[in-house]
């Protein structure tokens, strides 16, 4: 079964073909980053402009790749909740319309779910070259290899320019019962699936999530948006133990909370460079030195990190799930990757880096398996649900 999946939840224009949910074909992703990087954080409007502009070169680049006509489409997947309500109007209207036009039944699936399919594909076409690559960044611990991501842009002409290298999948598929941790800009989410479609929420973020608090550390630090990456990568000249940042003590040990660790990193800053609490967040990085600006970094993602893994280990012990996935964009992160290496009592595989940040491949994944369960939705009523939760989308099997 051939899917196309369409992914505009936030500042991602993504198509991507899939074959029986685990065989990739092709991923095109149009990225907003250096658009919204001005801006220091992702502007509604302007991510929902640049959707409509892409939206169909980016489609037909997907296919094109794959080599896959509309004949071999069986079926369209799309995420439609959570994200920014524009931005998934555009991917859901234009998953409506197509599927209207070629006849093709469709499936609107949950982002941050897709997010833990990205883990169930291990195939990819031979057109995407050889999934050999050195590990020249994470480490033995981090349980995969990473590839070069992959960057589209639009042309002139409106199509889209592919550079791509091959892709370091997992082995195998995860095994059920299997713990997701999915964390990434705007979710931590700590989830038990029993089967495709069955699962349980066991805790999730109260306030920021783990990548929001990256980005808002970041610009206190004086680091360029996506925080994340920004973090990371200074964060490894810094010293982890530096600054004592707190872990918040939540009344369920699987819920996250950040927005205490963002104002402890704030109040320690200020005292670091002798002013008070009144002094305005945005002058802070003008007066910090180069190991200070390390330091701080280091200190926040190990105590973010931290709260993370321990999370992630207690549900590991008590619940004894036969596979561990992690899922969203933060996973990405080798400071997570170590710990966790350190702390399960199993190897974790990992979906390359570009299946972690939003990808349409992940959508079309989840997409395949949804179709083995449940019937399509009827086109006209596919909408939008900008805040729905996971545990709003049991699949009631």
């Amino acid at each position: 079964m051939i899917i196309l999946g369409i992914e505009s939840s936030c500042d991602e224009t993504a198509a991507a073909v899939v074959q029986d949910g685990r065989r990739l074909l092709s991923n095109v992703v149009n990225s907003q980053v250096d658009i919204h990087a001005e801006y220091g954080g992702v502007v509604p409007e302007v991510a929902a402009r640049s959707h409509i502009e892409v939206i169909n070169p980016v489609i037909r680049q997907a296919l094109r790749e794959a080599g896959v006509t509309w004949d071999d489409i069986d079926a369209i997947a799309v995420a439609n909740a959570p994200g920014l309500v524009g931005s998934l109007l555009v991917g859901v209207l234009a998953a409506r319309m197509l599927a209207e036009l070629h006849d093709k039944p469709l499936y609107p699936v949950h982002h941050v779910e897709g997010h833990i399919y990205a883990n169930f594909i291990t195939e990819q076409s031979d057109s995407l070259g050889s999934s050999r690559s050195p590990d020249v960044s994470s480490g033995p611990s981090s349980g995969t290899q990473p590839e070069t991501q992959s960057r589209h842009e639009v042309r002139p002409d409106g199509t889209i320019g592919r550079a791509g290298d091959a892709l370091k999948l997992p082995s195998r598929q995860p095994t059920f019962p299997m713990l997701a941790l999915a964390v990434s800009g705007l979710h931590s989410q700590l989830v038990l699936f029993e089967g495709h479609g069955d699962y349980r929420l066991l805790g999730e973020t109260l306030d920021d999530a783990v990548g929001e608090a990256f980005d808002k550390v970041a610009r206190m630090l004086g680091l360029p948006y996506p925080g994340g990456p920004a973090i990371a990568a200074i964060a490894t000249q810094g010293d982890p133990l530096r600054y004592a940042l707190p872990k918040a003590k939540l009344k369920s040990p699987y819920d996250f909370s950040f927005s205490g660790l963002k104002t402890a990193v704030l109040r320690s800053i200020q005292r670091e460079v002798g002013v008070d609490h009144t002094f305005a967040s945005h002058k802070l990085p003008g007066l910090l030195n180069d190991v200070q600006r390390a330091d701080f970094a280091a200190s926040f993602q190990h105590t973010a990190v931290k709260t993370l893994v321990d999370a992630t280990v207690k549900a590991v012990h008590e619940h004894s799930p036969a596979s561990v996935v992690i899922a969203g964009g933060a996973a990405a992160n080798q400071e997570l990757r170590r710990q966790l290496s350190e702390k399960l009592p199993f190897p974790v595989e990992y979906a390359p880096m570009s299946l972690c940040t939003d990808n349409a491949a992940m959508i079309a994944a989840l997409g395949y398996f949804r179709a083995q369960t449940l019937d399509p939705t009827p086109v006209d009523s596919v909408s939008v649900h900008p805040s729905l939760s996971m545990a709003q989308t049991v699949w009631n099997v």
